[in-house]
C-alpha cells in the first residue's frame, strides 16, 4: 500500500479542481470491453486528489453495463466520482449538451506522448499552483514564453 507523506507544498489548489479521468488504459490496464488491472498507484492517486479536494469525473467512452461495471469496480475500490460522462451530475446529457467534459486537467492515455504513469501525474498536479506562479513571474519578467516552454534558442535565451 502506497502511502502519501504530508507534502509541504499548500494542496489548497487542489480544492475544487475538476480533473476528468479515463478508464481503459489509465485507470485499469485496457482490455475493454473486459476490465483489466489496476494501473500502477492509479487508485491511490485518484483516493488522495479526493481527500485533497478535487473533483473527479470519470469521464470514458463505456456506455451502459460497461459503464455501471467500470462505475462499479471504481466504488469497491473506494473511488466515489463527483460525476460520470457529466460535467455536474445532475447535468442531463441531451444533443445540446457538447459531450466533452468541461474540467481543468484531462487524465487519459491517449494524451500527445502517451501516458505519463500515476506517479508522475501526482508528481505534476501537486506542483500545479507552483509551476502557475513560476510562469507568472517569468510572464512579468518580460521572458519569452514560447521559447521557455520549448527552450527555443537555447543559446540565445539563458537565464543571467
Amino acid at each position: 500500500m502506497v502511502k502519501f507523506e504530508a507534502n509541504p507544498i499548500n494542496m489548497e489548489h487542489l480544492r475544487n479542481l475538476k480533473i476528468a479521468v479515463d478508464f481503459d488504459g489509465t485507470i485499469v490496464e485496457h482490455e475493454y470491453p473486459r476490465i483489466g488491472k489496476d494501473k500502477l498507484f492509479a487508485i491511490e492517486t485518484m483516493k488522495e486528489l479526493h481527500k485533497q479536494g478535487a473533483l473527479l469525473i470519470l469521464w470514458t467512452f463505456r456506455v451502459g453495463a460497461e459503464l455501471d461495471e467500470a462505475v462499479e469496480y471504481c466504488r469497491k475500490k473506494g473511488i466515489e466520482f463527483y460525476a460520470v460522462n457529466r460535467n455536474y451530475p445532475e447535468e442531463a446529457y441531451d444533443e445540446s449538451v457538447s459531450r466533452k467534459i468541461n474540467a481543468d486537467v484531462y487524465i487519459d492515455d491517449k494524451n500527445v506522448g502517451g501516458f505519463p504513469g500515476w506517479s508522475e501525474i501526482w508528481q505534476h498536479l501537486s506542483l500545479y499552483s507552483e509551476r502557475e506562479k513560476e510562469v507568472e513571474r517569468q510572464l512579468r519578467r518580460g521572458k519569452p514564453l514560447l521559447s521557455r516552454i520549448f527552450r527555443l534558442n537555447p543559446g540565445k535565451n539563458k537565464e543571467t
